[in-house]
């Protein structure tokens, strides 16, 4: 069975956020047009996701020096093993649907932290002699939706400034992902009575895309 990660960092649901509406949207129309797919929603606000600190590189360093996994401390096996479960959740997908807003011209740190816990050696990508490193997940596909107030897209007057989907593009390379698609529903703050207009017409993007996702 095919398995989409639908991945969102936003404290906001669907009826109060762009993004998450259009992102409902997506899935739920991909859903229609692949009834046989699993899809599986990670609300990364809602979950344990662990960052990178000093108890998850001190156990690195003692796997890689051979110690046990028991042998870790109760804090070092939480943090790791919870990692481990993040990456192999997302290495046994088949897809993924980021949905993110823009802060302060990135995405919010949950999608940070969860993005350092799925770039693991191994796992989405590798280094080979005399090539450097090679990404693992060249037979996947991904989109990304993204909502800020600002135009920020690419070809806007301020699409220098964003570091959201221009960092969610070279991670997806990073890991071999041979494309990612992307949604913006943006302007919403420069542009307030054409709000609804811009919202309308990500949806009907989202339905159209997700028809070919």
């Amino acid at each position: 069975m095919t398995t989409v990660l639908w991945i969102t960092a936003n404290p906001h649901d669907h009826d109060t956020s762009y993004g998450m509406a259009v992102g409902q949207q997506f899935v739920q129309a991909y859903l229609s047009a692949n009834p046989d797919h699993e899809v599986i929603h990670l609300d990364l606000f809602a979950m344990n996701v662990p960052q990178l600190d000093a108890d998850v590189f001190r156990a690195w360093r003692k796997l890689e020096g051979g110690a046990s996994f028991a042998t870790l401390s109760e804090v070092e096996q939480g943090k790791v093993g919870r990692i481990g479960e993040l990456v192999d959740q997302f290495v046994s997908a088949d897809k993924y649907v980021f949905v993110t807003p823009i802060w302060n011209y990135s995405y919010p740190p949950v999608m940070k932290a969860y993005i350092d816990a799925i770039c693991i050696v191994g796992k989405t990508f590798k280094y080979m002699p005399d090539i450097g490193r090679v990404g693992l997940l060249k037979d996947k596909k991904a989109v990304h939706i993204q909502a800020s107030g600002s135009r920020l897209s690419p070809g806007s007057q301020d699409a220098e400034l964003e570091m959201g989907h221009r960092h969610m593009k070279v991670i997806a390379e990073f890991m071999g992902i041979p494309s990612l698609a992307s949604i913006f529903v943006e302007g919403m703050a420069e542009l307030p009575d054409q709000a609804q207009v811009i919202k309308e017409k990500a949806l009907q993007q989202a339905r159209e895309l997700a028809l070919t996702f």
